[in-house]
């Protein structure tokens, strides 16, 4: 709207050769199987409905999703990722807990877990109370 406003000609776009591989708005089919598999779409937009009110925002890269929310000072996400077919879940601590599949800052959950509703519960439920904290920009 302000561009038509300013009557600017100037393309809106990113060269192709400026964008690194990994941005991209498109999860590879892998991801998005694994992503569809587990269910944790449905149930993270139920929670950006529900208890953010629609505040968040969802971006999906090559390998995975995220979901944002919260403003410069305190914004918190969750992100998801596929690997080698398993789906891992960034947590906010730095070293091994008790679970079995902890590897010290992931959660790597394989294909007869990501499936388990409640194993997927568990971890959106951690999640949601503890979710990962983003350092305000300097």
């Amino acid at each position: 709207m302000i561009r038509e406003e300013s009557h600017s000609s100037r393309e809106l776009y990113i060269p192709a050769e400026d964008l690194a591989q990994e941005a991209t708005t498109q999860m590879s089919p892998e991801a998005e199987k694994v992503i569809e598999d587990s269910r944790v779409r449905t149930i993270l937009h139920m929670f950006n409905r529900d208890f953010l009110y629609g505040q968040g925002r969802f971006d999906e890269y090559r390998d995975g999703l995220l979901l944002k929310w919260g403003d410069g000072y305190s914004r918190k996400h969750i992100w998801l990722s596929v690997e080698n077919g398993n789906l891992l879940f960034e947590t906010n601590h730095m070293k091994k807990c008790e679970k079995p599949y902890c590897n010290g800052t992931h959660h790597v959950l394989s294909p007869e877990l990501y499936t388990n509703l409640d194993v997927i519960n568990q971890e959106l439920g951690d999640l949601f109370r503890r979710p990962v904290h983003e350092p305000p920009d300097d």
